[in-house]
């Protein structure tokens, strides 16, 4: 990141803001160091506070009904229109399309993370060489040349590696760990936060790959190289890899490449226990945590240290009630990272690595 002003971001999430799809605009509302987000554009919550929409104290950063709204409302124009979705297809639509040329028009540079890349695309990109604007396909890999293998190096990084996977995929693996490595910066716990997705490059991840874009053979490679540029430039105590997908889903496989390239010391599960089936497949019921666990750690050469809850769909007692019981079953500590204190996310990790409690605790 440069060291000039933040750019300033409408988010467009048309009916699917706080909703699973809409993940990327859910994370960019609760966190983003590269773009200063002014609002968010879904029709069917017009008027409403992007905070308390999901479920949150009020931000200030207001839900619009369209770009012409935010055109009106904002003295300066937003700098972006950031493609605050995440579909299954990972395709622009047609309506979608005429609103990502409005914004071109309006002369608003374009951040998307979508499998179909838009800089490629004849008409949007025709038209940002118009208007002069950029266009960011977060999820364009480096060129196939310029790709690594694995090669072992991640062995010689000495930091603490700990991954954040999940039973599901859009189940809250990025937001424990943004939080959790804002709390251990606090307490002095030097730590850096990998991205492995579209949402953490975009909220300004200094190091990180779009997985799911890089070719399987390379997957690896390229996040062990990453995690070594972690090591090599900040010389942290603790690197966190965001999770993707979950190793036990049949449909994603990013869950195998991050355990075998970052070779994480530990792992942190995040479960939604009313969650009664996996995202966009109804007909697949969700792991349990134990089943998960018991995978993760049979894969891999590590262990899980604690699991974190996802509360859609629950009340306070029903968290208290799951983290009671999971904690009890499973032997290790639980907690909720959005509605439990920070603090329990650090003695998670502390209660396994205690000679990071040790460090000197500095101001945040």
């Amino acid at each position: 990141m440069n060291s000039g002003p933040v750019p300033t971001a409408t988010i467009y999430c048309e009916g699917n803001f706080s909703q699973i799809d809409g993940k990327t605009a859910n994370g960019l509302v609760r966190h983003s160091q590269a773009y200063r987000i002014a609002s968010v554009i879904d029709s069917t919550l017009d008027g409403r506070d992007s905070g308390e929409v999901l479920g949150e104290i009020a931000n200030g950063i207001p839900v619009l009904a369209n770009l012409a709204m935010a055109a009106a409302l904002h003295k300066d124009l937003p700098d972006t229109l950031i493609y605050g979705m995440a579909p299954s297809n990972g395709k622009l639509s047609a309506k979608d399309r005429s609103v990502v040329l409005d914004a071109i028009a309006y002369g608003m540079n374009i951040v998307s993370g979508l499998h179909e890349y838009l800089g490629d695309d004849p008409e949007i990109a025709a038209a940002a060489k118009s208007f002069d604007v950029t266009i960011r396909d977060i999820r364009k890999p480096r060129a196939s040349k310029d790709m690594r293998l694995f090669d072992g190096s991640v062995a010689e990084v000495e930091a603490i590696r700990i991954a954040v996977l999940g039973t599901d995929c859009a189940i809250g693996k990025r937001t424990t760990a943004t939080v959790l490595a804002k709390a251990l910066n606090a307490r002095g716990i030097k730590t850096v936060l990998v991205g492995t997705g579209q949402t953490g490059l975009m909220q300004g991840a200094k190091y990180g790959i779009a997985m799911d874009a890089v070719p399987p053979q390379f997957c690896c490679g390229e996040l062990e190289r990453v995690v070594v540029a972690a090591w090599e430039g900040e010389r942290p105590d603790v690197i966190l890899i965001e999770g993707q997908g979950a190793l036990s889903h049949p449909a994603f496989c990013t869950s195998a490449f991050i355990l075998r390239g970052c070779q994480p010391h530990a792992v942190i599960l995040q479960h939604a226990p009313k969650r009664s089936h996996r995202c966009d497949f109804p007909d697949m019921a969700m792991p349990v945590p134990k089943s998960e666990i018991s995978l993760i750690e049979a894969f891999a050469d590590t262990k899980v240290i604690g699991v974190t809850i996802n509360h859609e769909g629950m009340n306070l007692p029903d968290v208290d009630t799951a983290i009671r019981v999971y904690s009890h079953d499973l032997g290790l500590p639980v907690t909720d990272a959005l509605l439990c204190p920070a603090e329990n996310l650090v003695s998670m990790v502390l209660s396994a690595y205690p000679k990071l409690s040790a460090l000197p605790v500095v101001a945040a």
